[in-house]
């Protein structure tokens, strides 16, 4: 009773690792675009791809943000620094909602089909042109 991962699940651990960090990603989501030949998890993986790099984006310019003030006299005594501690705390509720919610999307909303059928009907077409 050896069953496959099923696409729904795939989909779901791609969806994990891009949340986790952007290196687990590009080795889950880079086998996935060029091994896969699931054409909705290559799509689940481009999706993924370009929320982890809005989320970067984001990363990268409160990186800037952080760094100009820190070059500035009494930044964290300033509007600026607690500006800065906002947006960084509605930037990381926003990543976990948006990745949760794509997550439920893809794991509920996709199919529920595994590797192993196709390995199966290709065994029986192979039998039946045999006969």
């Amino acid at each position: 009773m050896k069953e496959g991962w099923t696409t729904r699940w795939k989909a779901l651990f791609i969806w994990l690792s891009g949340y986790l960090s952007f290196i687990a990603f590009a080795v889950v989501g880079g086998y996935v675009i060029v091994k896969s030949e699931d054409e909705e998890l290559k799509k689940t993986a481009k999706t993924v791809l370009i929320v982890t790099l809005i989320f970067t984006a984001i990363s990268m310019f409160l990186g800037i943000y952080s760094g100009i003030g820190n070059m500035t006299d009494n930044y964290y005594a300033s509007n600026a620094y607690d500006a800065y501690g906002v947006i960084q705390q509605i930037t990381n509720i926003a990543k976990i909602v948006v990745y949760a919610v794509f997550a439920l999307i893809a794991f509920f909303g996709g199919k529920n089909t595994s590797a192993q059928p196709k390995a199966a009907s290709k065994a029986e077409e192979n039998a039946a042109e045999k006969d």
